[in-house]
């Protein structure tokens, strides 16, 4: 999974900068569990940089991140593999 052509809406390219778009795709890429085929992201800023929760639910998995970046918002996000092609959205375009 997730080994694929890979495209981004242009919600995500709106509101979510490219750097982090980059370090979910990374995050993704380094799942030492077996992938679902939806990936879910909540990013939110906080002091000095955002704070990234990832999930998925079969199997059960969750991981937290921060990445040292100046960015102010909240995003949920959804990446995901339909066997031909991963999309990264976010919530609300789904």
């Amino acid at each position: 999974m997730f080994n694929n052509d890979r495209y981004v809406t242009c919600g995500m390219n709106r509101r979510v900068p490219y750097l982090i778009q980059l370090t979910l795709w990374n995050i993704i890429d380094s799942m030492s569990v077996q992938k679902d085929y939806l990936q879910v992201f909540e990013i939110k800023s906080i002091d000095k940089g955002v704070n990234i929760t990832h999930r998925q639910e079969v199997p059960f998995y969750t991981k937290e991140y921060f990445l040292k970046i100046d960015w102010v918002g909240e995003e949920k996000i959804f990446v995901i593999d339909d066997n031909t092609h991963s999309t990264m959205l976010l919530a609300e375009d789904y």
